[in-house]
């Protein structure tokens, strides 16, 4: 069981190893880095431990503090490829206490269960894959050169013609045939069920009920035989996975390997000063979050999940609130916090031009498809940057956020007449073009507040 649960928690993804990824697409922040690469690692470690320890090794929570674009967000992006784990992104202020309208909080739980049960699937998918184009294989042979008994002197002709029919199948000599199929169709009853707050799964799980309980009917389709391949498939490749066993494996997965990312955490944050109205229904959100981060029990139809060992990592802005008007509980349960760097010119310059998906590379990319190359000078890097630096001064500090505003804007004439216009093979973007593109707009303080 351990290796079914764990094996895509490498034990090649050290702390090291993990900081290395994260560094091909994030700037800096290394102490944010290091901290996510120590707790993802911990996951795969307390897992080596001793069974009567295990249970008591609990995940030491992390809260991500820094300004809007400083790669928070995207630094749970990442983290959610490299875990392999169920991993589910929320914003803390999508939720409402219980008795107000909006999500309760047990519903993220529900969530990552659906994650994790759909990563599941898709592996158990996998491994019958081959086994499911054997049985579609049959199928489609049954349907065209179909099983009859006939006498005894005619069984072997019968077996050589259908062996020369799966060569030509094979060989896809017969992809464009057309033949009757019958697909199986789960008769869903075209109905919406509403819930008081908190119940907001209860019509999906009596809709699952009632589809349940309506019988289920073949649906007969004339489609080529290339496309009855792939249907029949999949039709054989479900009818081959155990639905209990992937119901198993992805509980255990949650509860032992599940995180959860809980962005805007600094909005259910009420301040102190304050009393009364809109805060008491924030520390209501929080009141009803506690149990889930301590650890409970939370029910869902694939089974009762334990919260105790999912590890949650929160982030916020926290530019109005302070992690301290957070209820003394909450602090509790996050013990780590780390303090992320607003960016600087320099860092523009590297968000511009060292990630594997930095902007202009993908604006280049997009350029190349019409013929067209963007040639990005090192000056023109430098004033881009210089300008995302000054307007999130003089503005509002939107951090790497700010680099698409002004790219847009810079380059919006030359993606509008291209091809039409401009013919030619090479477009230049050097410091003289930025500055007579942008130079108007970042003077008027008005203006750049509304383009930039």
């Amino acid at each position: 069981m351990k290796e079914d649960l764990f094996h895509f928690l490498q034990d090649s993804l050290t702390p090291k190893r993990i900081v290395d990824e994260l560094d091909k697409y994030i700037i800096g922040q290394d102490n944010a880095k290091r901290s996510v690469a120590i707790a993802l690692r911990n996951r795969w470690r307390r897992q080596q431990v001793d069974d009567s320890l295990r249970d008591e090794i609990m995940p030491n929570n992390i809260i991500l503090i820094g300004p809007t674009g400083v790669g928070k967000t995207e630094i749970a992006r990442r983290l959610s490829k490299l875990a392999g784990a169920p991993f589910l992104k929320v914003e803390a202020s999508k939720f409402t206490e219980v008795g107000y309208v909006g999500r309760d909080v047990e519903s993220m739980i529900r969530d990552l269960m659906e994650i994790a049960i759909n990563q599941v699937r898709a592996e158990k998918t996998a491994e019958v894959q081959e086994r499911a184009a054997q049985l579609a294989e049959e199928r489609i042979l049954d349907i065209i050169f179909p099983r009859t008994p006939g006498q005894e002197g005619d069984a072997e002709m019968h077996s050589q013609t259908r062996e020369k029919l799966r060569e030509q199948l094979r060989a896809g000599n017969l992809d464009d045939r057309e033949v009757e199929i019958d697909i199986t169709v789960q008769a869903n009853p075209n109905m919406q069920i509403f819930g008081p707050m908190g119940l907001e799964d209860m019509g999906v799980d009596i809709q699952n009920l009632l589809s349940n309980m309506m019988p289920k009917r073949s649906k007969k389709r004339k489609i080529r035989i290339a496309d009855a391949r792939t249907l029949l498939q999949q039709d054989e490749a479900q009818k081959l996975i155990d639905v209990d066993a992937v119901s198993r494996i992805a509980l255990e997965r949650v509860q032992n390997a599940g995180i959860i990312f809980l962005d805007e955490i600094d909005k259910i944050a009420g301040s102190k000063s304050s009393g009364g109205g809109i805060d008491v229904s924030r520390e209501g959100v929080q009141r009803d979050l506690l149990p889930i981060v301590e650890g409970s029990n939370v029910n869902t139809k694939y089974g009762v999940v334990r919260t105790d060992h999912i590890l949650f990592i929160a982030s916020g802005a926290f530019h109005v609130a302070k992690p301290s008007d957070l209820i003394p509980e909450m602090q509790g349960r996050f013990p780590i916090r780390v303090e992320l760097d607003s960016l600087t010119e320099d860092d523009f310059v590297a968000i511009l031009t060292k990630p594997k998906n930095a902007l202009l590379k993908q604006y280049a990319a997009l350029l190349q498809t019409e013929g067209v190359a963007l040639d990005f000078k090192d000056d023109g890097i430098r004033e881009i940057a210089r300008i995302a630096a000054e307007v999130n001064d003089r503005v509002e500090n939107i951090g790497a956020r700010r680099l698409h505003t002004i790219l847009t804007t810079l380059l919006e004439q030359i993606l509008f007449e291209v091809p039409d216009v401009i013919e030619a093979e090479t477009v230049v973007i050097d410091a003289k073009m930025v500055q007579d593109k942008l130079s108007s707009i970042v003077k008027d303080r008005d203006l750049s507040q509304y383009i930039l």
